[in-house]
């Protein structure tokens, strides 16, 4: 008698959306994406060394950097890598399609899934960080008091008119609409508040003013009023991003058509430039952005220690008031306790004037950061610590319940 056997049904091929559904949410993309990230930073660490912090940072993490060679020593690495803002993107679908969508459910894995939720968010928070913050500086005397912050990076052109020997009427350009003007690339800001136009081009991202009886202008070079802009030459260890001085060259362009000679805006320039318009008077300056806040800042007193026989600092505190709507309060920042109020964050970062005597007063340098996801880190790390807490206890409830059963059996 012959017994037939029903081969099993076979499988429908997988379609080619659920084959890449499994690439991107497989644990091999975790893992690869893992050891670059790892490598990114190794070598970041190494390279920030000869090319400073900002500018490292900015090669290796910046959203425009879809690849990058590295450097190390002044050497390049034949070794092309792709951007650790990417390299994160990419961790950050991983997780979301692996870690939460294809991951199996159930009581047993609720801690996972928690843990994995944590993570997103560590990752999300750092992309908010890029996109979203701002970073400034504070200088404040003892005994004085400021409501104004200093942007690090962002030179913005002010022009203004003045009025009883004060600034009105105030119109700002962001760096973002002048940042892309260099070389011949120009573009013209309408100011309909003001009786004339204004035209940027040439900008230089660290750059100073140079006299043509100084130095003869290379080739091709712009000269406005016996004056050119010089890129700085580079330097060993390299200028931090935080001193560069931005520089570009302007034109007004009146409402009845007529242009103005071209003059320089800088940053490293001391006044203005002044136009008169009949008995009006406007000034088109070059700075960093100033941001006013809704609170003032006063330093009651400066402490600053230092390790015994050098200048490293063991200790800066900062005894200040902070003021707002007539009332008072009264805070403490030191080097591990900032400050945080209102969405800011007020960082001790250092001192001045460098080589003080004992009787000359200080100043207080705080560092400002507008960074919607200050505690996104802290929020995701108790989140991971809890789901990996629940996959502890969902464990050892499971393994004491075992051995009862065990017992029972015997």
């Amino acid at each position: 008698m012959e017994i037939s056997e029903t081969p099993p049904p076979a499988k429908a091929p997988r379609s080619i959306p659920g084959k890449i559904f499994d690439v991107l949410s497989g644990f091999g993309l975790a893992t690869i994406t893992l050891l670059l990230l790892g490598l990114l930073t190794w070598l970041a660490t190494l390279e920030q060394i000869d090319n400073g912090l900002y500018p490292t940072l900015n090669k290796y993490f910046h959203w425009k950097a879809l690849y990058l060679i590295p450097e190390i020593n002044g050497k390049m690495v034949p070794l092309p890598l792709p951007g650790g803002y990417w390299v994160c993107a990419v961790l950050l679908l991983n997780l979301i399609l692996g870690g939460i969508i294809r991951i199996k459910k159930g009581w047993n894995h609720v801690g996972n899934i928690i843990s994995h939720f944590g993570i997103i968010l560590m990752l999300a928070g750092g992309g908010v960080a890029h996109h979203f913050s701002e970073r400034g500086n504070m200088a404040i005397v003892e005994g004085q008091s400021s409501d104004t912050a200093e942007d690090y990076f962002e030179y913005v052109v002010e022009v203004a008119e003045i009025k009883d020997g004060k600034p009105e009427n105030i119109h700002v350009i962001r760096g973002k609409e002048i940042n892309d003007l260099t070389r011949d690339r120009l573009r013209t800001f309408r100011l309909p508040d003001f009786p004339f136009d204004l035209q940027l081009t040439g900008y230089l991202p660290n750059t100073v003013p140079v006299s043509t009886s100084e130095r003869a202008p290379n080739s091709g070079q712009r000269i406005a009023d016996g004056y050119f802009l010089a890129e700085k030459p580079a330097t060993i260890p390299p200028e931090p991003a935080e001193q560069f001085t931005a520089g570009c060259y302007a034109r007004i362009l009146q409402r009845d058509g007529t242009k103005s000679e071209p003059f320089i805006l800088a940053g490293a320039s001391f006044h203005p430039f002044t136009w008169r318009e009949g008995d009006r008077i406007f000034t088109i300056d070059m700075h960093k952005r100033f941001w006013p806040m809704a609170f003032t800042v006063k330093l009651d007193k400066f402490t600053a220690a230092f390790h015994p026989g050098t200048m490293m600092a063991s200790k800066f505190v900062s005894d200040i008031t902070r003021i707002e709507n007539g009332g008072e309060a009264k805070v403490t920042i030191s080097m591990n306790e900032p400050m945080r109020y209102e969405g800011l964050t007020f960082f001790q970062a250092s001192y001045g004037p460098p080589g003080a005597g004992p009787n000359q007063k200080l100043y207080s340098v705080f560092e400002v950061v507008k960074n919607p996801a200050d505690k996104w880190p802290e929020y995701s790390l108790w989140i991971v610590a809890f789901g990996m807490l629940v996959t502890f206890m969902i464990k050892l409830v499971s393994y004491i319940a075992s051995g009862s059963r065990k017992k029972s059996h015997v």
